[in-house]
């Protein structure tokens, strides 16, 4: 009976409320068909379909307008929605320190302003019983409890999301804050000191959703609404205020009231279809892409795409297709489209596209070498650069008149061993995958060795032995500037040797001797005193009349005459 009663009263409590927002939907509509005479399109927002202000709302008309055909938007959003439903509510974890809101069961109402299509306000009134109480601790058992005496009731204001993007499905969102008074808690069927639990009032929000199904116009089934509810009631062992986490999840029927109906869709205009082909010429066997783009389409219904063609094969997936050209003779074509949508003459469409196909073109190719010009016996490379128009792959060959090409690929090597002299014509062809064939030469002059010119050899200064009688074979200071600047000769060119020959005269004891022993010291003092390397000086005796030792440079490639001299050990 106390749950019963309670409910009626939920009932007329909503219902006392209903008057006062059916007024302020009476005033938001009087406005909204005022403003919609004055709205110019160009100062209204991409927002303000999520502004709640009661004073600015969108006019049903301006959306309508915008996006006629658009899933969702062409039905009314009702201006007041009661609820009236059953609730359950359970304590997440259960037997938390002060949580009155264990197991409950009970009745709910709730009463939602719509500013607009998303936003809206509510109000919310619940109803919960206990028909038992489970205590923990020592004693952790069950009991009966007195359900006139174990109640809660909640009330919750706050606001609500919805998406009304299907004519028939709306979930919603929502967050409402308020409180919850605790009747207390008497033990059934007690006599003396039945009282359990106080009365409480305590702050207590909720968070959740629910999903709504439309049937009517003005009536709903609320399929689940589950929320988060969150309260502060004492715990029971200390007497401060905690916070204890439950759930609530309900379920009902919704009426809805107010609101506009959408208006009448406008005709669509018949449909419209063009399409069009990638690329617009292209070469046999090459694959063309069609597309085709429909307008003024009834999204109520499915479209069906066909396609033809007058050259080729077209196979298309709806308002795509490919055509292919394999084995197409050269020539101007044409793609026809259709679109429909029904028998009636306005939910069919037509549309061509012209597409050529073009003739194979040869490559071309052009030939260089690289030198021009060799000595017979070496080697030019040969370079061939092709150009395919349909960029098509090509392999490349080489011939000449006169010695022999080898290599593969853009490059070769022509071996003039034993070409003719004179000119050689050198021949690079070109042939695509296709067959088509190109060619191109060029000219490489083959000529005879120069014959290079001898090295010579060349006298050097002569070191004088006449000016010291005491010591004939001493090589002395003037000698020695003379040797400095040959060991010059010899660091500057590191592939030239020298020559030395000891003369003596002819009135001299032991002429022989003497004409040696001055090659000798001459060497000595080039390799002790400035470090020439030994194997580069020959030493002679030779055969002049004179106290002297000539020196002869010999570059590389050139031959000391040593003819009348002897060489010294």
């Amino acid at each position: 009976m106390r749950l019963s009663a309670r409910l009626i009263a939920t009932a007329a409590f909503a219902i006392f409320l209903m008057p006062a927002f059916l007024l302020r939907a009476a005033e938001a509509a009087k406005t909204s068909a005022g403003d919609e005479k004055a709205v110019d399109s160009s100062t209204v927002s991409a927002a303000e379909p999520f502004a709640f202000l009661p004073s600015a709302p969108r006019p049903a008309a301006m959306m309508a307008a915008a996006m006629p055909y658009a899933a969702g938007l062409n039905m009314g959003t009702p201006k007041v929605e009661l609820f009236l439903g059953y609730s359950y509510v359970r304590a997440v974890p259960t037997l938390a320190y002060g949580n009155r809101l264990v197991w409950m069961n009970g009745g709910s109402a709730s009463i939602a302003y719509n500013f607009n299509r998303y936003w809206g306000i509510v109000a919310d009134v619940g109803d919960y019983t206990n028909s038992k109480i489970q205590f923990t601790g020592a004693y952790g058992a069950t009991i009966d409890v007195d359900q006139a005496k174990g109640g809660a009731l909640s009330y919750l204001f706050g606001p609500r999301l919805s998406f009304r993007q299907h004519e028939r499905f709306t979930p919603f969102v929502q967050a409402l804050f308020g409180g919850v008074h605790a009747s207390e808690v008497d033990i059934a069927n007690c006599t003396f000191s039945c009282t359990l639990l106080p009365e409480e009032n305590v702050f207590a929000l909720t968070a959740g959703g629910g999903l709504d199904i439309k049937i009517h116009r003005h009536f709903a089934i609320r399929l689940i609404q589950a929320e988060y509810l969150m309260t502060r009631f004492q715990n029971y062992d200390t007497g401060t205020s905690a916070m204890q986490n439950d759930m609530r999840l309900s379920s009902g029927i919704v009426f809805r009231f107010g609101g506009s109906t959408a208006p009448p869709l406008p005709p669509l205009p018949p449909l419209a279809y063009s399409c069009s082909v990638n690329p617009t010429a292209a070469f046999m066997g090459d694959t063309i892409a069609a597309s085709g783009t429909a307008v003024n389409l009834n999204p109520a219904k499915t479209p069906v795409y066909t396609w033809s063609v007058d050259g080729g094969v077209v196979t298309g997936v709806e308002s795509t297709a490919k055509i292919d050209t394999t084995n197409l003779a050269p020539g101007a074509y044409a793609l026809k489209g259709h679109v429909s949508e029904g028998d009636r003459p306005g939910e069919n469409a037509d549309c061509t596209a012209q597409y050529v196909v073009k003739a194979f073109e040869p490559p071309t190719v052009s030939c260089v070498a690289n030198p021009s010009s060799v000595i017979s016996g070496d080697s030019s490379t040969i370079t061939a650069t092709g150009v395919s128009p349909e960029n098509r792959p090509l392999t490349y060959s080489y011939s000449s008149t006169s010695g022999s090409v080898s290599g593969s690929g853009t490059t070769a090597t022509l071996s003039t061993v034993g070409a003719t002299l004179g000119t050689v014509t050198v021949t690079c062809n070109a042939v695509d995958d296709k067959g088509q064939t190109a060619s191109g030469t060029t000219a490489v002059e083959v000529s005879v060795p120069a014959v290079a010119s001898k090295p010579m050899t060349s006298n050097l200064c002569s070191i004088q032995f006449g000016r010291d009688s005491q010591r004939p074979t001493r090589v002395d200071n003037e000698a020695k500037a003379c040797l400095d600047e040959i060991a010059l000769d010899l660091q500057r060119s590191s592939d030239a040797t020298i020559a030395i020959v000891g003369n003596a005269a002819a009135g001299e004891k032991g002429a022989k001797k003497l004409a040696a022993e001055r090659a000798v010291n001459t060497k000595t003092y080039l390799v002790s005193e400035k470090g020439i390397d030994s194997s580069r000086i020959t030493v002679y005796s030779g055969s002049q009349d004179e106290k002297a030792a000539s020196t002869t440079l010999i570059p590389a490639g050139a031959t000391f005459d040593a003819t009348g001299d002897t060489p010294v050990d």
